[in-house]
């Protein structure tokens, strides 16, 4: 191990980020150091980068959350870990270690909680590992925040359905991936050239967000699907009222519940007898921890064993390592449609 590694510093609100020297991190009693090889992006990052939000807690800072790289480290109370050397898919975020920027993925060696770190097949480059962290346990936190166990398994006699306003999307893709895994039958909006890609990941449904008519398609489907549509997940800005629009025209008299990911407005739309939560892990440490550890350890690690999940959207691979961030956040603020941008390091 060497001394000090390169980073991608924060040095203050507004950025732009500068690639220094900083001392390699430790790991603590439950975490893994990782050798990082691939970081994927996320709209957070520029945020944090360019508007400090959400909130920085320290500066100089280290942003990035999603890693795939080796183990460089393992901490005294990991029991059971990937050995040393092994390739990893990690949660590398400083976002839940009070900024600390021995935690952020944006550097040759990243800190990460053990529950976060799974083996990385080695059918699946390190570019397409870095797709995973961020957008899995978003996707599969909508469903527990709504009640919906990760073990769930309906079966087609029980004809549950879900609305997935934003399928195209990081985490849209890993909404449809899940839902279906979950025995779901999976509607899901998106422009009109992510059908067919969304078709392959589960999804029964697919109707463009920007038709006139979506809302009556999607409830046309359902009735003629003879499906029990009481669930949604929102995933991107703008959908809650059309998924609102859908749910009170085939709910009926049940209750339904709608997963939101985007921050909800204190002035947000509802519907009656429907549960409309904002999207987010427990906020207690220990209950955090163990739903972590369900959606790396159980969740990812048995559905990348049983290729029942696969990375997801198209990646766009951009060159520079960590001196090429700041020109792939910008290309990601600039806005990218069914793509997620990874830098290898």
């Amino acid at each position: 191990m060497p001394k000090t590694h390169s980073a991608a510093i924060l040095p203050q609100k507004g950025g732009p980020l500068s690639v220094e020297q900083r001392p390699a991190p430790e790991p603590g009693p439950n975490e893994i150091l990782i050798e990082v090889k691939a970081v994927a992006l996320n709209p957070c990052d520029y945020y944090q980068r360019d508007f400090g939000f959400p909130p920085v807690p320290v500066y100089p800072a280290v942003l990035g959350s999603d890693a795939a790289g080796l183990v460089a480290k393992i901490g005294s109370n990991v029991a059971t870990a990937p050995s040393l050397g092994t390739r990893v898919i990690a949660f590398a975020s400083s976002f839940y270690q009070n900024g600390s920027p021995d935690h952020g993925a944006f550097q040759q060696f990243a800190l990460a909680q053990a529950e976060a770190v799974i083996s990385l097949p080695d059918d699946i480059s390190f570019e397409k590992g870095a797709v995973f962290p961020m957008g899995v346990l978003t996707a599969l936190t909508a469903w527990t925040t709504i009640g919906i166990p990760l073990d769930t398994k309906y079966t087609p006699e029980e004809k549950q359905a879900v609305l997935i306003w934003g399928g195209a999307s990081s985490v849209g893709s890993f909404a449809v991936q899940s839902a279906k895994s979950l025995g779901f039958t999976v509607y899901a909006t998106a422009s009109p050239k992510h059908h067919e890609y969304l078709k392959k990941l589960g999804a029964h449904g697919m109707f463009d967000y920007k038709a006139s008519d979506v809302v009556e398609q999607i409830v046309q489907a359902v009735k003629e699907d003879s499906v029990k549509l009481h669930t949604a997940h929102c995933v991107v800005d703008g959908g809650l009222q059309p998924t609102l629009d859908v749910l009170r025209e085939t709910k009926g008299d049940e209750a339904a519940k709608v997963a939101h990911s985007p921050v909800l407005p204190p002035d947000h739309p509802t519907l009656d007898n429907t549960q409309i939560t904002f999207n987010f892990p427990p906020m207690d440490p220990a209950a955090r921890d163990q739903h972590v550890h369900q959606c790396f350890h159980g969740w990812l690690a048995d559905s990348l064993k049983s290729g029942s999940v696969v990375p997801s959207p198209s990646l766009q691979v951009e060159s520079g390592g960590l001196e090429g961030l700041n020109a792939a956040l910008d290309k990601l603020r600039a806005g990218v449609s069914g793509t997620k941008i990874v830098v290898s390091i």
